[in-house]
């Protein structure tokens, strides 16, 4: 039996086990991927724009399969990932640059551990060591150049990227305008308070949010609506029909997290 890609007892496990984490993850990467300078990318297939929320679903399949998958299942999704942007350099004619490829892998470590940390607990050195050793090592597989060996080498890395990579384009308002379209006003709203406690200072300044985010009193609460098992009421509220299910099929048993 192949060995598993991710250990029984790693953290990311308990971080891409939950829905909940899942869904302020995309709400940090979907702030962070309208300013990327590579945004044209996503655009010129078209299904960004048209479906965020669908594309949304199709990411988080990946990365989560990859996190609970053995080692040959987890490679077999990456070389897939790979094929398709293979594919779509071919039909534009020209390559993705290697900083967006970072920029994207950058995004899945910071944000599992800052929704990991907003939601739950601090994280230790030691577990912060184990959610980048899983995305680099996926990055590895991708043969993304230039990834830093290990989290405390990736930290200035991320700053740098942070200070380059980011800028507030056409492509950034009308990514903004998809969101609330499909979110309608009510939750489009909900996603601007979550981002602003979850992504850092640079993103919120270039989309002008200020620190002050409605949802931040809610966060104790929603920790004890866990505890209560009433979170999966509130997100039945909060989230859009036509995703629910596919949404709270997203969580993870405790049981399914240890396979």
């Amino acid at each position: 039996m192949s060995a598993l890609f991710t250990s029984e007892t790693s953290v990311v496990r308990k971080i891409w086990g939950r829905s909940d984490t899942i869904l302020f993850i995309f709400a940090g990467a979907a702030a962070e991927f309208a300013l990327n300078k590579a945004v044209d990318w996503l655009y010129f297939t078209g299904k960004l724009p048209s479906d965020p929320l669908g594309r949304l679903f199709t990411t988080v399949s990946y990365a989560k399969d990859i996190v609970f998958a053995t080692t040959e299942k987890a490679h077999q999704a990456i070389d897939k990932i790979s094929h398709i942007h293979q594919h779509v350099e071919q039909s534009r004619g020209y390559s993705i640059p290697d900083w967006a490829y970072r920029d994207v892998l950058f995004m899945l470590i910071h944000y599992s551990i800052a929704a990991y940390e907003l939601l739950e607990k601090k994280l230790t050195k030691a577990e912060k060591d184990e959610v980048y050793d899983v995305f680099y090592r996926l990055g590895l597989r991708m043969q993304i150049p230039e990834l830093p060996p290990n989290y405390a080498a990736w930290l200035p890395v991320r700053a740098a990227h942070l200070q380059q990579n980011l800028t507030y384009s056409h492509f950034t308002a009308d990514l903004f305008k998809q969101y609330k379209k499909h979110l309608g006003h009510f939750r489009f709203r909900i996603l601007l308070e979550g981002q602003k406690l979850i992504v850092p200072t640079i993103v919120k300044k270039l989309l002008h949010l200020n620190n002050k985010s409605l949802l931040r009193p809610a966060v104790p609460f929603y920790k004890i609506s866990k505890t209560l098992q009433v979170d999966a009421l509130i997100r039945h509220c909060l989230l859009p029909s036509a995703y629910r299910d596919k949404i709270n099929a997203l969580d993870r048993s405790p049981l399914q997290m240890s396979r």
